[in-house]
């Protein structure tokens, strides 16, 4: 599915409605353009219904994301993340 034409419309969603920063770097008041991801939040094999939700993607860089994949971020703080972006 992540090569869909689905997926790629919504993973280009996601960054633009993130104004191509990543999220966490810009709550931590940093401005990261650079090597954007759209994460979910919720892991599809988990929650495969969540696949295409504005509020299981959240657009992070490769380091965060990989923090967020290990656990470090939790997606508690994700998911509040993702609705102050849905609600702005």
């Amino acid at each position: 599915m992540r090569s869909s034409q689905k997926w790629t419309d919504k993973s280009l969603e996601i960054r633009e409605r993130a104004n191509w920063l990543c999220e966490v770097c810009r709550d931590q008041k940093e401005y990261n353009y650079k090597d954007l991801e759209v994460h979910h939040i919720e892991k599809i094999t988990e929650r495969p219904d969540l696949l295409l939700d504005n509020s299981n993607l959240i657009c992070l860089c490769k380091f965060h994301h990989k923090q967020a994949e290990k656990g470090i971020l939790a997606k508690e703080y994700l998911r509040e993340l993702a609705e102050r972006r849905e609600n702005t």
